[in-house]
This record gives C-alpha cells, sequence and structure tokens, in this order.
C-alpha cells in the first residue's frame, strides 16, 4: 500500500510541476536575439582572401608542373617507357594535389574556428543570447554582420 501511495504522490508532483511549467510563457522571458549574414563575413576575411591567394598560387604550380611534366613526357620516344613516365607523373601528381587539398582544409577550419569564437565572444561581450545565420530567419534579430566583420578583421 505504501508504495502505491508513493506513486501517488510523485504523479501529484509531476502534475504540479507541469502545470507551473506552463505559467512561465514566452513573454516573460526576454532574449536578446541577433543574426548575422554568414556568407557575407567569410568573403570579406582578410584570412579568406589571404587563403584564395595562396589556393590560386598553389594551382598555378600545379599548372606549370603538368605542362612540364606534358613536354617530358612527349619527349620520350620509347612508348613503354613514355607510359611508365605517364604512370610516375600521375602518381606524383595525385599526391600533390591531395597535399594541397588537406592544407586548404586543415586552413579553411582554422578559419572558420576563428569566426566562430569570435562571434561567440562578440555574443558574450554584447549579451546577446541567441545568434543564428541571417537565412534561416525570416522576421527579427538585430542584424550584427558589420559587427561581427569588424571583428573578424581585428583579429587577424
Amino acid at each position: 500500500m505504501n508504495s502505491r501511495k508513493f506513486v501517488i504522490f510523485l504523479l501529484a508532483v509531476f502534475a504540479f510541476v507541469s502545470a507551473g511549467v506552463n505559467l512561465v510563457r514566452a513573454e516573460d522571458a526576454a532574449y536578446d536575439v541577433a543574426v548575422i549574414d554568414v556568407q557575407q563575413v567569410v568573403e570579406e576575411s582578410a584570412q579568406i582572401k589571404k587563403l584564395k591567394q595562396e589556393q590560386q598560387a598553389k594551382v598555378d604550380e600545379l599548372i606549370k608542373y603538368i605542362e612540364k611534366v606534358r613536354k617530358d613526357v612527349a619527349l620520350q620516344s620509347d612508348e613503354k617507357k613514355k607510359k611508365k613516365l605517364e604512370e610516375k607523373f600521375q602518381k606524383q601528381l595525385i599526391s600533390k594535389k591531395e597535399k594541397i587539398d588537406k592544407e586548404y582544409i586543415k586552413k579553411l577550419a582554422g578559419i572558420d574556428k576563428n569566426i566562430s569564437k569570435t562571434v561567440e565572444n562578440y555574443a558574450k561581450d554584447n549579451n546577446y543570447d541567441l545568434i543564428l545565420s541571417k537565412g534561416t530567419v525570416l522576421y527579427g534579430g538585430e542584424d550584427i554582420t558589420s559587427a561581427i566583420i569588424k571583428a573578424v578583421s581585428a583579429e587577424k
């Protein structure tokens, strides 16, 4: 019988707590919400611009390498040696491309982490409870894109 009273007591407590939770309305809780245009922040980031320049320079080097390899292969008259040379250069090209891609992804992840940390710090410093991507919000929230761009630029 005691266990039955205990279960009834727990149900009563649960009902009371649930009713109390429903009394707290959304209007009672004030949230400071901001939005940012993430794409604009990324595009205007000096770090991203620098990374793109570095990447383009590496691609240009790769193109020069491919042109040199083509000339070297074209100079080879023996078909078997030519085929071996093509395979060798193909492997080297794949290796170089993978290395460039890995470096790019690693640097991009670092920049992403830096931008995210900047947004987080800005939110804390300016008492925002929530910052959302502008593309997902139809209405509401203070647009702080320009402030975030300035903060990211100041980070370097």
